[in-house]
């Protein structure tokens, strides 16, 4: 067979590029060794992180005892709270509960001052009363005694005590008392005040 220049050419270069191919393959591109190293001191990790693990296993029974003793004080303070469909019907509750502990210690207790519920944390509401009554120093500190003893969630919000009749030794009263309601009794606000 007769080749031509053109083909003998084309036949070493094609020869020259294999060859090269070849080299290429087998020594840049060839496969690398992957070498695994064993890791130095992994019995002794492994056992500490056993050790934790242990111990925070450990743990989770007293977790679980501690969950369920905050979940059933939770569920009695809930009891205490005031429940009503409104939240006048619940402020009607604070200003009946006022003037029943009032009269039990002679105190006549005047008007009502009746906010907005405002919400207490996440999921409750505080509900509210506001009311003017005079008496002496002694019937203020029963009445207070004996608004601790209602079952309800109750708490003085505010107190403001000024002279009243300097003969009879009385001074006027001015309080707020707050009772927590549930959370729906809440209004909810819409528009820029929400920010």
């Amino acid at each position: 067979m007769n080749f031509s220049t053109r083909d003998r050419r084309a036949l070493i270069l094609l020869g020259a590029g294999a060859i090269a191919i070849l080299i290429l393959r087998f020594t840049v591109f060839g496969e690398r060794q992957v070498t695994v190293v064993a890791a130095q001191d992994s019995i002794p990790a492994a056992e500490r992180r056993l050790a934790r693990v242990r111990q925070l296993a450990a743990t989770v029974p007293g977790k679980e005892a501690l969950f369920k003793d905050l979940q059933a004080e939770a569920a009695h303070r809930e009891k205490a709270m005031i429940v009503a469909p409104t939240a006048q019907q619940a402020q009607a509750h604070l200003l009946e509960t006022i003037r029943r502990v009032g009269k039990n210690e002679g105190i006549e207790v005047r008007g009502g001052d009746f906010p907005e519920v405002r919400p207490l944390g996440d999921e409750y509401g505080e509900a509210s009363v506001s009311v003017n009554f005079e008496c002496r120093i002694e019937q203020l500190v029963n009445f207070l005694a004996g608004l601790t003893k209602e079952p309800e969630l109750l708490a003085t919000d505010e107190v403001r005590v000024a002279s009243g009749n300097p003969k009879e030794k009385t001074i006027g009263v001015r309080l707020t008392l707050a009772g927590v309601v549930p959370r729906a009794l809440v209004p909810v606000r819409k528009g820029l005040a929400t920010f």
